[in-house]
């Protein structure tokens, strides 16, 4: 049998948005409108899901980028934030980024996680998360975002991991919905849509 394997290749048009962009991004908002501007590409590019993530470091540099490649991949796990996360352990070349605790990494996301991506979050090494857009307006365009302890926040903060909710959210809820102009298909496993 010929194992298959799984390979996590950005778009083309990610390497021109980046080169286009700033190298350091000074605020939150900042970081922000890059990753929300990930997402919008995203889904003119028809290269995926609504959604953006990154990974910086506490100056604001970029270390890796992510958007959502579920459908083109046809693998259920490569989320924005999962497919962020896995190309930052692969520039760092490490799985815990922070490296015991010896450095700060920040994951940006334009939409809170979901179950899934709450779970790796962890195990990735951030030491801090921002969000745009809230669970509550990717369900309210359809998607399935999972079982997630009420309190995940606190969750996170217990861990050592802060968590700003809210950075643009206008923004980001504007991509959500413009995915439903462009006739996006919202992937939930029994959706029929």
């Amino acid at each position: 049998m010929l194992l298959p394997e799984l390979t996590i290749q950005l778009p083309e048009w990610v390497s021109e948005y980046i080169e286009q962009s700033s190298n350091t991004f000074v605020t939150i908002e900042d970081r922000m409108d890059f990753v929300i501007e990930l997402s919008r590409k995203n889904i003119e590019q028809q290269t995926g899901g609504p959604f953006g993530a990154a990974v910086f470091d506490v100056d604001g540099r970029l270390i890796a980028p992510g958007v959502n490649m579920v459908i083109p991949s046809n693998c259920s796990i490569l989320h924005a934030e999962m497919v962020a996360i896995a190309l930052a352990q692969k520039v760092l070349g490490r799985f815990d980024i922070s490296d015991g605790g010896k450095y700060n990494f920040d994951l940006f996301t334009t939409t809170e996680p979901c179950a899934m991506c709450f779970g790796a979050i962890p195990w990735s090494g951030v030491r801090r998360l921002i969000c745009g857009a809230g669970k509550k307006d990717a369900e309210s365009i359809g998607f399935d975002e999972g079982p997630k302890i009420e309190n995940w926040t606190q969750a996170l903060s217990d861990r050592g991991i802060d968590v700003i909710c809210d950075v643009q959210r206008e923004k980001a809820v504007s991509v959500l919905n413009d995915y439903i102009k462009y006739d996006g298909w919202i992937y939930n496993p029994n959706s029929k849509t």
